[in-house]
């Protein structure tokens, strides 16, 4: 009786452990599976697709009526998230439209949001050795150069030189007469990045020269380059050509200068790049500090005359707009007349304090930014969330793009967007922060800001 109770407990004590370990396993293999399918499936939709013949009609909008208008088209029928495929998926283009869909494509890694192959186009310009050329690792050293060189500290010290050339070539104007403007304005960027940039050696006797090689690489790029850049048409040739050129030129500058061995060589970029080092400790080599300076004035010449001419284009439409900042530059003049020299009246202090000038140049960023769209590759899937709580996940491989011009014309952010308003800028509106730290796109965001933010405004100033 015993014997048999003990068994009968026995017996009821292991299929109680072996239907409890069964419900655990169970429960386990369910549990997996739900995990591997919520891994393994996107969190939201992908968003809406255009293809066909809509694309068709996409691409004849671009080219009919830029790109402004045609993107903003498309988000009316599809939302601030939408993807371009061409045809047996030739390219896969998602477009990110506004600062609530933004944060990713600005702030992600290189091994979640890279630069791909995209960027390719920009070897024959710049060079075998900077830049899209090399790695993320080189590149994001060469970048650590580049802030280094452009620190507000560094440009301080230029200041007085950039004034100088700046009063010198306008002192040639007169009192009346009219000037071609654009043309103008390419031309005092490149004397100051000459003086600034390349050094004392060009500004003295090859800035002619220079300014001439520069407009042949700028006019070297054109839609066709993006995608066909080593395609031997007549302008990629001049472009070509010019790049040789300029290799040529700076390359002579930089071995006279490493073998004078002296410190007669200034302060200037082009001094720095030179006794610039690596992490390792690895000197630059003299193809590196061509490129890297290729690089730099290339990037500062196009921005920066493009957007003073469209700040000067803005100011002598608006004469009250013009008016406000000459009493600003009066007045500040004024009170740092102790010396009779004008452009050691003009310093960095000076550039600071000239908050009407800024907010204007601004303006003239939101409605005219030098580049109108930016672009990454996605490494891996991501989601992001429109204003309207839609989400949408993106696919890894696809190209993403950032519509930088349709963010600095979006009503919701920018009061009457189309207008030139520099009060938008001011304290109590703040409308490139109203919506978050990805409205204002001018010089990018986040891991991608430009380095040369603080030597362009200086200069356009």
């Amino acid at each position: 009786m015993d014997h048999v109770t003990s068994s009968t407990i026995a017996r009821g004590a292991m299929s109680w452990v072996a239907a409890t370990v069964a419900l655990l396993l169970t429960t386990a293999v369910i549990l997996t599976a739900l995990q591997k399918r919520k891994i393994s499936s996107p969190a939201a939709a992908a968003p809406p697709v255009v293809r066909g013949a809509g694309l068709v009609r996409f691409a004849r909008a671009m080219a009919r009526d830029g790109p402004l208008e045609a993107i903003r088209e498309q988000q009316a029928k599809l939302g601030s998230v939408f993807t371009a495929i061409a045809p047996f998926g030739l390219f896969k283009v998602t477009f990110l439209i506004g600062p609530e869909v933004s944060s990713h494509f600005y702030l992600a890694p290189e091994s979640e949001m890279g630069q791909g192959s995209i960027y390719r186009f920009t070897v024959p310009l710049f060079g075998p050795e900077v830049g899209y050329a090399v790695d993320p690792d080189t590149r994001a050293e060469q970048m650590r150069l580049f802030w280094d060189v452009l620190k507000p500290r560094s440009i301080e010290a230029r200041v007085g030189a950039m004034a100088e050339e700046v009063q010198n070539y306008f002192s040639r104007w007169g009192e009346q007469g009219t000037v071609d403007l654009k043309k103008e304005l390419e031309r005092v960027p490149m004397l100051i990045a000459s003086r600034c940039l390349l050094g004392r050696e060009v500004r003295e006797s090859m800035v002619d020269e220079v300014y001439e090689l520069f407009r042949d690489l700028d006019n070297g790029l054109h839609l066709i380059s993006t995608m066909l850049p080593y395609l031997p048409t007549p302008a990629h040739r001049r472009r070509d050509r010019a790049r040789q050129r300029l290799g040529e030129i700076f390359t002579e500058v930089i071995r006279s200068r490493r073998n004078s061995g002296t410190a007669d060589n200034g302060d200037d970029v082009l001094q720095r790049l030179i006794d610039g080092r690596y992490k390792d400790e690895r000197a630059l080599t003299d193809v590196e500090v061509v490129g890297l300076l290729v690089v730099l004035v290339f990037a500062g010449k196009h921005s920066s005359s493009s957007v003073s001419t469209w700040t000067g284009i803005n100011l002598l439409s608006h004469p009250n707009h013009l008016a406000a900042v000459i009493a600003e530059q009066d007045r500040l003049m004024a009170s740092r007349a102790r010396t009779d020299d004008d452009h050691d009246r003009v310093n960095y202090d000076t550039m600071q304090e000239m908050t009407t000038l800024h907010r204007c140049i601004k303006e003239a960023l939101q409605l005219h930014p030098p580049a109108v769209a930016m672009f990454r590759q996605a490494r891996k899937h991501f989601t992001v969330q429109t204003k309207e709580g839609k989400e949408y996940t993106i696919p890894g491989g696809h190209t993403v793009l950032s519509t930088i011009l349709v963010n600095h014309h979006m009503p919701n952010v920018y009061k009457d967007p189309h207008v030139f308003d520099p009060s938008r800028f001011a304290r109590g509106r703040g409308e490139d922060r109203a919506a978050g730290p990805f409205s204002f796109l001018a010089f990018g965001a986040g891991r991608h800001s430009c380095a040369g933010e603080s030597f362009a405004y200086t200069q356009i100033k």
